[in-house]
């Protein structure tokens, strides 16, 4: 085998670790959809006026953690081409 040959095992830890890596951007991305969606209820709920600074800070927090969860996915996702290339 060469060094330029990529073991069976290799490939599958390879293929665990990119799946790992879609599953923690999709938790980003589920997070986000609550604090967004709890936001946006809670500023249209008349029930609820007294808490919209509550509102606009979940849609801001939502908003920053989807920006977190690309980033770090992007991240990742290029060191894995860049180590396995």
């Amino acid at each position: 085998m060469t060094q330029t040959e990529i073991s069976r095992t290799d490939i599958l830890a390879l293929e665990r670790t990119k799946l790992a890596n879609e599953r923690t951007f999709l938790a980003y991305f589920r997070t986000f959809v609550v604090f967004v969606s709890s936001g946006f209820v809670i500023l249209k709920v008349d029930a609820l006026e007294n808490l919209i600074f509550l509102g606009y800070t979940f849609i801001v927090m939502g908003i920053v953690l989807l920006v977190i969860g690309t980033a770090r996915f992007l991240h990742v996702k290029q060191r894995m081409a860049k180590y396995f290339s």
